[in-house]
């Protein structure tokens, strides 16, 4: 038995609680919002809230918010923090996405991560940019800074993986959207 058999099933117990956890707070919310996009808010605050964290351990206490000298290249803390974080963050976002906030996604896993990646792309570039403008430009604080930075992302985020990353294919004339009906 592989390795991802055998943490399956851990894995359908994490979406589970998760899921049943997030749908227990939506009731008051469902007069303004999707239960989609409540469980998208969620997703995200939750892989922000990881992130921002993240970012701080990495600035204060892994980089000791000290220039990283790799030899031929120097990294600014504050980007190296970026750096670090990023892998971990990225596999998290997406098993969320996938598995709670879009699970009625139609498209193949391999088409969602690839998608989920070109718009993560474009958020590094809209984080690196803003780090470089708010950190090293305007000298804001750097955790400031990328908080600010990942609040405007939040909107393309969705936006971009509701309407690709996810999409739902609209069914034909008479067809269930749902493939198991």
């Amino acid at each position: 038995m592989g390795v991802m058999k055998k943490l399956r099933p851990i894995e359908q117990r994490v979406e589970k609680l998760l899921t049943t956890v997030i749908d227990f707070f939506y009731p008051p919310f469902r007069k303004y919002m999707s239960l989609e996009l409540f469980r998208y808010g969620c997703c995200g605050g939750l892989n922000l809230a990881l992130e921002w964290g993240l970012y701080y351990v990495f600035y204060h206490y892994v980089f000791h918010a000290r220039l990283l000298d790799l030899g031929l290249v120097a990294i600014t803390p504050h980007i190296a923090a970026f750096v670090f974080k990023f892998p971990i963050t990225f596999l998290t976002g997406f098993w969320m996405a996938r598995h709670i906030s879009f699970s009625g996604s139609t498209l193949r896993g391999r088409t969602q991560i690839t998608r989920y990646l070109l718009v993560t792309i474009v958020n590094i570039l809209i984080n690196y940019l803003g780090l470089k403008l708010f950190v090293e430009v305007f000298e804001w604080w750097p955790t400031v800074s990328y908080v600010i930075i990942s609040v405007i992302c939040v909107t393309f985020s969705y936006l971009s993986n509701k309407f690709y990353s996810f999409k739902k294919n609209k069914p034909a004339h008479g067809q269930s959207r749902d493939p198991q009906e």
